[in-house]
C-alpha cells in the first residue's frame, strides 16, 4: 500500500511504529512518501496514493475517491493556525492586506477565509516560508501552522488573531486540521485493519514517550527536541485515536463551511 504523510513530528510519531516494523502489521506492507502538506493535498486531488494525510480543507474535493479514516488525524482545541505580522494591525484592516497562506487547499486557508471573507490578496506558500515572507515585507501578514506556532515570537512577530479560537467560539467544536484518507477502491476490511494498525502505532509511540525515536528526530530537520515535543503534545491526542462524535461533528461543520464559502 502506498502511504504518504508529512515529516512533521506529530505525523512521524503516529506512523513510526507502523512503517518501521515496530508493531505486527498482519502482512500489510507500505511504500512510504514524506512530503509537505500542500504536496500531499495535491497528490490526493490526483488520486496518487492509496492512503494519505491531508488537510481537512481539501476533503470536500476528494470525497468521490477517498474515505476518511477514524484514526491518525489532528483535531483539537487550542491547535489552530495563527495570523501573525511584524507589528500589531487592527483586525478590520486585514482584508486590505497582502496575506501569506500555507497552501490553497489547506484547513488554514479555509479558517482564514471564514474569518476574513473579504480578503482577496493572498499568496500561497509552503508553510515554513511564511515567517520569512512576513519579516522581509513581501507580505503584510501570514497564517502560520505547525512548529512556527512555537517560534514566531522569538523572531519579534506579533499574533493578530488565533484562527482556531475564532473557529471554536463560532462553532463550539474542535478544530479539524488534518485527517487520514484511504481510497474507496480498497476493501472495507483492509481499511478497518489499517485504521486499527494506526491506533496501535500511536499507542506504541505513547508507551515510549517522551523518548523521541530516531525516525522522528531525523525527519524534524533543525527543530529542537523541545519544539518536537510541543508539536506532538499539541497535535496528537484522543482525536488521533478516534474522531468520536465531537470529531465527526467538527468535520461535518467544516464541510458545511466549505460549501458556504465556495458557493
Amino acid at each position: 500500500m502506498t502511504l504518504a504523510f508529512s515529516p512533521c513530528p506529530n505525523d512521524t510519531f503516529i506512523f513510526d511504529a507502523l512503517v518501521n516494523g515496530k508493531i505486527e502489521t498482519g502482512g500489510m506492507n507500505f511504500s512510504v512518501s514524506l512530503e509537505d502538506v500542500q504536496t500531499l493535498n495535491e497528490w490526493a486531488l490526483e488520486g496518487r496514493m492509496d492512503c494519505t494525510k491531508i488537510s481537512y480543507g481539501v476533503l470536500p474535493l476528494i470525497t468521490g475517491q477517498y474515505t476518511l479514516l477514524d484514526s491518525g488525524g489532528a483535531l483539537g482545541t487550542g491547535v489552530g493556525p495563527l495570523l501573525i505580522a511584524k507589528k500589531p494591525i487592527p483586525l478590520p484592516d486585514i482584508s486590505n492586506l497582502r496575506i501569506a497562506i500555507p497552501g490553497k487547499n489547506t484547513t488554514a486557508h479555509l479558517l482564514f477565509s471564514m474569518a476574513f471573507p473579504e480578503a482577496k490578496n493572498k499568496s500561497f506558500m509552503v508553510f515554513h516560508e511564511i515567517e520569512q515572507a512576513v519579516l522581509n515585507g513581501s507580505v503584510d501578514a501570514g497564517v502560520i501552522i505547525h512548529e512556527n506556532r512555537f517560534t514566531y515570537q522569538q523572531k519579534g512577530l506579533h499574533k493578530l488573531i488565533d484562527l482556531g479560537d475564532y473557529w471554536e467560539h463560532q462553532l463550539h467544536c474542535p478544530v479539524p486540521l488534518g485527517g487520514i484518507v484511504v481510497k474507496k477502491s480498497i476493501p472495507v476490511e483492509t481499511r478497518e485493519k489499517l485504521q486499527e494498525l494506526i491506533r496501535n502505532s500511536i499507542r506504541y509511540s505513547w508507551s515510549n514517550y517522551p523518548e523521541l525515536s530516531e525516525y522522528i528526530r531525523c525527519n524534524a530537520q533543525e527543530m529542537s527536541e523541545d519544539v518536537m515535543r510541543q508539536h506532538i503534545n499539541l497535535y496528537v491526542n484522543d482525536y488521533s485515536l478516534s474522531l468520536g462524535s465531537a470529531g465527526r461533528r467538527a468535520v461535518d461543520q467544516l464541510l458545511e463551511i466549505y460549501n458556504r464559502i465556495s458557493n
